[in-house]
């Protein structure tokens, strides 16, 4: 049967539409990346307890990809290995200005970082880390940034800048072992291995309040690959969903939070936390997905400061909260 002109018209305006459609529902999986950090917390339980797979329904596979650190992170967006991922800031800032296709789309955590030392050696606040070696989970990592302001704001350097401070790069979750072995005096370190490092024998330097603006600073954020999010934006939503589910959920049962973060730790790390350690761990972390933008900013200028950077993102294309904020009400 011949189709009349009026058909034809129809059907070629409708096809832009289908195939906006199909686009927007060819999603089989989502691949998603989470550090086994406290400041990871949203994402470790939304993991363990099944709350992203449940959003995603069945028609969505979870796909779940442990990292250490934003280096890792970075790289495996450059790949396109991942879709999803829990990061720090400056790693995530880092990525968006080299033209990898990211966008922040949620808040993770707030602080939930803290500076410990070597229980057998003799510490006198920041000024004493002059001389020493630091831990760091990568380089250009949100607590290599924060430490090197740390360090400035108490007359040192470290030692790329002239200084007489070492800034070593070992994964969080190696770091007790590296403290054993005195490997290096201190670490600047997200939960809950400062935690577990203070179980050991180690001393706090200084809390998640005195590393940065009272505590009030992003730890970590949830990164979407932005071409991902645009053929893909049900699966968004579901990740977004999931993730809010994730942070109630911490907010209404502490107990409940920390087997959950213990479990999903053990699984990715073959390390536990006990319950002290994740009691403290939480208590210094504040779990939301809001984010204090004029902290992000001043964070950029750190970034670019420590010369990982030459300049700052534009945070209107770096940040959407639009969607998260729209689920969150």
């Amino acid at each position: 049967m011949k189709l009349a002109p009026l058909s034809l018209l129809t059907l070629s305006l409708l096809a832009p539409v289908l195939g906006t459609q199909a686009s927007a529902q060819q999603a089989k999986e989502l691949r998603v990346g989470v550090f086994p950090n406290v400041t990871h917390a949203a994402g470790l339980v939304a993991v363990q307890r099944g709350l992203f797979q449940k959003e995603l329904g069945s028609g969505v596979k979870l796909v779940v990809k442990e990292f250490a650190n934003g280096s890792q992170i970075n790289e495996a967006f450059a790949a396109g290995a991942i879709d999803a991922a829990y990061v720090g800031p400056g790693p995530a800032m880092n990525a968006f200005m080299r033209g990898v296709p990211i966008q922040v789309m949620a808040g993770a955590a707030n602080a939930g970082a803290v500076l410990v030392g070597r229980g057998d050696v003799a510490w006198k606040g920041v000024k004493s880390l002059s001389g020493k070696k630091v831990a760091v989970p990568t380089r250009g990592s949100t607590q290599d940034i924060s430490l090197r302001h740390l360090l400035h704001q108490n007359s040192l350097k470290a030692t790329d800048e002239g200084g007489n401070v070492t800034i070593v790069p070992i994964d969080p979750a190696n770091m007790p072992a590296a403290f054993a072995a005195k490997q290096v005096d201190a670490a600047l370190v997200q939960e809950p291995w400062g935690a577990v490092m203070e179980t050991q024998g180690a001393k706090l330097i200084a809390n998640e309040k005195a590393i940065w603006e009272g505590g009030n600073y992003t730890t970590t954020v949830l990164v979407v690959n932005t071409k991902y999010a645009a053929q893909n934006p049900e699966a968004v939503k579901d990740l977004l969903r999931g993730h809010l589910a994730a942070i109630n959920f911490i907010k209404g049962s502490n107990a409940g939070a920390q087997k959950s973060i213990a479990e999903q730790i053990y699984s990715f790390t073959g390390k536990r936390p006990n319950t002290a350690e994740l009691f403290k761990a939480l208590s210094r972390t504040r779990v939301t997905w809001e984010i204090n933008l004029k902290t992000l900013a001043e964070y950029a200028q750190l970034n670019k400061e420590a010369g990982f950077a030459r300049d700052v993102p534009d945070l209107n294309k770096f940040v959407d909260l639009s969607v998260v904020r729209g689920l969150a009400k």
